[in-house]
């Protein structure tokens, strides 16, 4: 069964085309991610889904019910979570409980269980004042608040964003508890590593979507022979390479450049041989595996060269 089901969505601000014709379906129980970076489309669509915004043209329906047609119907049976944080910061974490409790005719006592494995880490700060928690306890306040009236979906626009990675983690192990209680999750993130926590990810960019598929999927995609290149100069590196009459991509991974040749497999002597005539001195490169980061920049380079299109 669908949950969500969205048919060539467009979305436009003047003459910028934030949604470009989107169409996508999320499945009962699933937890599925939206990878993209910054601009992307992700609020956007997330508004449309959570009857904030108007799209211009195409349909999405939200539990089986219409996002124009019967939007006063979704909003009580969905959470929101935006991605910038929007309680009442001069209430108390107790105080901004209750209130999103009562909007929708509910108490915390009466679904306590619901949020207990998230909001037990709150309760010693229950008088604090929410505008001065920290980051990460800003985020488990926010996800309680949207949990508060027992929704059959979530949306979470970018909810680890600005957190440090321990929040991070300790997050998506609290979204997979909630998956577990049948509660279907779509959440967006620009970290490319989340990807691995969902059950299928869309790649989106320049609002459109890129691919989706599973997370595995996705890498296993990708086409060729991958090198890990470092060299004690890394600028002069990137530049050297790229003007490498083999080189298909170079991308930057930390402290390693990510390479693939036009001939497929490259020859690692004849590429370390040209690195050292250009000047460059500590040269390594050794075979590794893509992962998802590579798979979304190699989508986007053949969008690039060959047009836009959803796969």
């Amino acid at each position: 069964m669908s949950i969500v089901e969205v048919q060539s969505l467009t979305k436009s601000y003047g003459q910028v085309q934030a949604l470009k014709g989107l169409s996508f379906e999320v499945r009962e129980g699933e937890l599925f991610g939206f990878i993209g970076p910054d601009g992307a489309g992700k609020t956007s669509l997330f508004r449309i889904l959570t009857t904030l915004l108007k799209p211009d043209s195409g349909s999405a329906t939200v539990l089986g019910m219409d996002v124009i047609d019967s939007y006063r119907d979704i909003r009580t049976k969905l959470g929101y979570m935006p991605g910038r944080f929007s309680l009442y910061q001069d209430l108390s974490v107790r105080e901004n409980m209750d209130f999103f409790a009562s909007v929708f005719g509910t108490t915390l006592d009466e679904n306590y269980d619901l949020v207990e494995p998230i909001y037990s880490q709150l309760e010693k700060f229950e008088d604090r004042l929410a505008g001065a928690l920290s980051g990460g306890m800003k985020q488990k306040l926010a996800l309680s608040c949207a949990l508060i009236h027992k929704p059959e979906l979530l949306i979470l626009d970018e909810p680890t964003t600005g957190v440090d990675a321990v929040s991070r983690q300790e997050f998506w192990e609290m979204l997979h508890q909630l998956k577990s209680q049948n509660i279907t999750i779509i959440a967006s993130t620009p970290y490319m590593d989340e990807a691995e926590q969902c059950d299928r990810v869309a790649l989106i960019n320049k609002g459109h979507i890129m691919k989706i598929d599973t997370p595995q999927n996705i890498v296993n995609n990708f086409e060729k022979p991958l090198l890990a290149i470092r060299a004690e100069n890394i600028y002069r590196l990137i530049k050297t390479l790229r003007s490498y009459k083999y080189a298909d991509s170079v991308q930057p991974f930390g402290e390693f450049l990510h390479y693939t040749d036009t001939r497929g497999k490259a020859d690692e002597e004849q590429l370390k041989g040209y690195l050292e005539e250009a000047g460059l001195s500590d040269i390594e490169i050794k075979p590794v595996q893509p992962d998802i980061e590579d798979s979304f920049m190699d989508l986007m380079q053949k969008e690039k060269n060959h047009g836009s299109t959803q796969i």
